[in-house]
């Protein structure tokens, strides 16, 4: 009887550990992660993020790393697959407020796609393909096209626009800024990530 109690018992515990798993597996939501490096171990970086958190983020074995160069309205070319953070406009339109311009290697890795977006109440992140450009009222106008559709941006004057580059952990410096955007949150608190971008010489666009 005792062994059979043992037994119950044990398996019991098994299936509470399977399933606490299961559950924390299924409620774990990918974390956008902006701030500041303030310390570096190896594959482990402090962060000071921007609401003033300190956060633990390990860096997965084979993560990439991007590197954030400036670029401008120039660089931004019919057939340039870009994001950008916006804020929608009651005509339709959408207002850019940042612009970031991917790597050819992106395309199909990132997805092309219109949705909301946490860098500011009510923004929106568009990652699109450049159908057109041309000068607007109020800066450059872009036609962007996705796989569910499109989107005319108004680019002002004065919109930071960024370019991914392949970067390095040479890049991974004190001081940094960082934009990591599907970080995994850890039981313990701490966050995993297979991925970061960091800026070079410009701050990367959110």
């Amino acid at each position: 009887m005792r062994k059979m109690t043992r037994h119950v018992l044990g398996a019991a515990g098994l299936a509470l550990i399977v399933t606490t798993s299961v559950v924390w597996a299924q409620e774990a939501q990918p974390v956008r992660v902006r701030g500041e490096i303030a310390k570096v171990e190896g594959n482990t970086l402090s962060i000071k993020s921007r609401d003033g958190q300190n956060l633990t983020v390990k860096l997965a074995d084979n993560a990439r790393i991007a590197a954030m160069v400036k670029a401008s309205l120039a660089d931004i070319k019919e057939g340039a697959f870009i994001g950008v953070s916006a804020m929608p406009q009651a005509d339709g339109t959408q207002k850019a407020f940042a612009i970031h311009i991917f790597m050819d290697s992106q395309r199909g890795v990132v997805a092309d796609r219109h949705t909301p977006w946490d860098s500011r109440p009510g923004s929106t992140m568009t990652n699109a393909n450049v159908s057109t450009t041309v000068a607007g009222k109020e800066g450059q106008d872009l036609l962007v096209k996705y796989k569910d559709g499109e989107k005319k941006v108004i680019v002002p004057p004065a919109t930071p626009i960024a370019r991914y580059t392949p970067g390095s952990a040479a890049d991974l410096k004190v001081g940094a800024k960082i934009f990591i955007a599907a970080a995994q949150k850890q039981p313990d608190g701490s966050l995993t990530a297979p991925n970061v971008a960091v800026g070079r010489d410009i701050d990367p666009p959110q």
